[in-house]
């Protein structure tokens, strides 16, 4: 949604967000751009959850190119990954590059262009 007031007056949105953080996992390929929204901060079984999305819907092997959250790292995300069988290859940036991560691309471009003026409900307008 987009607002209108007059010169030299604040709008006022009206809002109803009933949560307190969003978090966003996604994966880029050369044809798609695939992404989940998960309230609150993405701990390890939000990923595996992306990554089990992720299988079903690339039914080639994955290479995962990804920064070092230690969601990524856990136990539990490794362990999924290994059940794989070589299905998933994993490879790291570097610490502190996240110039090297074209996903942040795409975030940056949606945070100036597309969600400025986005007043959703809930999570599913958003979705």
């Amino acid at each position: 949604m987009r607002t209108w007031a007059p010169r030299g007056v604040t709008p006022v949105l009206q809002y109803n967000f009933n949560w307190k953080s969003l978090s966003v996992a996604a994966g880029l390929t050369l044809w798609n751009f695939y992404f989940r929204l998960y309230p609150g901060a993405i701990k390890s079984p939000q990923v595996v959850d992306f990554l089990q999305a992720l299988v079903r819907h690339i039914r080639r092997p994955i290479i995962l190119v990804w920064d070092r959250l230690p969601a990524h790292r856990s136990r539990m995300v490794q362990d999924y990954i290994a059940t794989l069988r070589g299905w998933i290859h994993q490879v790291y940036l570097p610490s502190y590059a996240p110039d090297l991560n074209p996903v942040e691309y795409l975030w940056a471009h949606w945070k100036q262009h597309e969600l400025p003026n986005v007043c959703a409900k809930d999570y599913g307008q958003l979705g």
